[in-house]
């Protein structure tokens, strides 16, 4: 058994335990109906004597519960990080018995932590990056109209009627009328949008393919035959790069291109700096957690996969779908979802543990003044009131704890 699991018995006896008994039995006698008794005015002893004073264990253990529990962290001194594994071990009209097995931090020792030697990626901006977000820009802007002459090709948008069959039979779902697709889109499967290239306007053509692997399991793997025919073509026609593109962009101040491309560049780099901080950021927690010891319980990472498995419910709620539905969708169970998400829940928790640790080792603190400043500005970055700020954050000790933690962070990338 790990240095950090405790077992601790917890005994409620004699007039403490009757209490709870008593109560239990209050809170029933006013639904009990007996023969000879007004409904609520059964008598204890003649209840009993019906029922079997076992019927009110169960609301008794609920009752005692908490105070034997509190007990068991006072006899022990021991704060607990997961919920606790509680079993009855005894119980009779004269006392309960609880054995609760807590779990308190694990054992941690630090290694180096600072200068780990990583580097950071450089932010440079290639040329390729910068010809496809000035394509990207002139999309937006790009006017779509008839394409008369030539060929079907990527971009384009063909208006197609088409009709998908498999094993002799109509594909349900597998056909529409003047269906508007942007070649290049991916949306169909692999094969057909790459098939439609090189038709001209009014061309039918039988397009072969096969459902890939990933694909639904009743399709997975099947040939399937598309009667495609081109109706009409569309095709964008990207606006000039001058000064009243740079205006339509918002960009009053560029008047050249050279002005333009360094203005696009700067923005490619703001995006970019997050990713490269989050990596480098990874990178030297990654590299801290690998020379810290640490021997995680199971039960830690399982506590961890749970809030992250109501992070992901969360989500997909916003986006109008339970989890349920999601794992209908996937062909997923909730097994499944959990071993998923193991690997990055031991991380996490490594990475937490790692970070309190050069909290306590650093002496790192945060005073009010800093908490209640940090609090101001975020109300105002997201147009809240303070209090609000501080109550999402469950109090203005967490407010703290989430400022040491980031302290931290600036001393493990230093």
């Amino acid at each position: 058994m790990k240095k950090n699991v405790h077992e601790i018995t917890i005994s409620i006896k004699g007039k403490k335990w009757e209490d709870y008994l008593n109560a239990a039995f209050n809170k029933k006698r006013k639904d009990i109906k007996m023969d000879g008794f007004r409904k609520g005015a059964v008598p204890k002893d003649i209840y009993i004597k019906k029922a079997g004073i076992e019927s009110l264990y169960m609301d008794a253990v609920d009752a005692a519960v908490g105070s034997a529990y509190k007990e068991a962290l006072d006899k022990e001194k021991v704060i607990p990080v997961v919920e606790p594994k509680i079993d009855v071990t005894n119980i009779t009209p004269k006392e309960v018995e609880f054995k609760f097995v807590i779990i308190s931090k694990p054992e941690i020792k630090l290694g180096e932590y600072k200068n780990l030697g990583i580097k950071k990626e450089a932010n440079k901006v290639s040329k390729k990056e910068l010809e496809e977000e000035i394509k990207n820009l002139q999309n937006k802007f790009a006017e779509i109209a008839p394409k008369e002459e030539g060929k079907a090709e990527e971009g384009n948008t063909a208006i197609i009627d088409f009709e998908g069959v498999v094993d002799g039979k109509k594909l349900e779902g597998g056909s529409g009328e003047n269906y508007p697709l942007e070649l290049g889109s991916h949306t169909f499967i692999p094969g057909f949008e790459e098939a439609i290239v090189g038709m001209k306007i009014g061309e039918e053509k039988e397009i072969n393919l096969k459902f890939p692997e990933n694909y639904t399991k009743e399709l997975q793997n099947k040939d399937v035959t598309f009667k495609v025919k081109l109706q009409e073509l569309k095709q964008r026609i990207l606006p000039e790069i001058n000064e009243e593109f740079y205006k339509d962009l918002g960009y009053d101040d560029v008047k050249t291109e050279e002005e333009f491309n360094k203005k696009v560049e700067e923005e490619i780099k703001k995006r970019k700096e997050t990713t490269i901080e989050d990596k480098y950021m990874n990178e030297c927690l990654d590299k801290a957690a690998e020379n810290m010891q640490i021997d995680l319980n199971e039960e830690i990472v399982d506590e961890e996969v749970h809030h992250m498995i109501h992070q992901f419910e969360d989500r997909l709620r916003m986006q109008g779908l339970s989890l349920e539905q999601y794992m209908e969708f996937s062909g997923q169970t909730h097994d499944d979802l959990h071993k998923q998400m193991e690997s990055e829940a031991q991380k996490r928790v490594k990475y937490r543990y790692l970070l309190e640790e050069v909290i306590d080792k650093e002496k790192i603190e945060v005073s009010d003044k800093e908490a209640k400043d940090e609090i101001k500005k975020l109300a105002k970055d997201y147009n809240m009131k303070p209090e609000e700020v501080e109550k999402e954050f469950g109090g203005i000790e967490m407010v703290k704890y989430d400022q040491k933690m980031r302290k931290a962070m600036d001393i493990v990338k230093s």
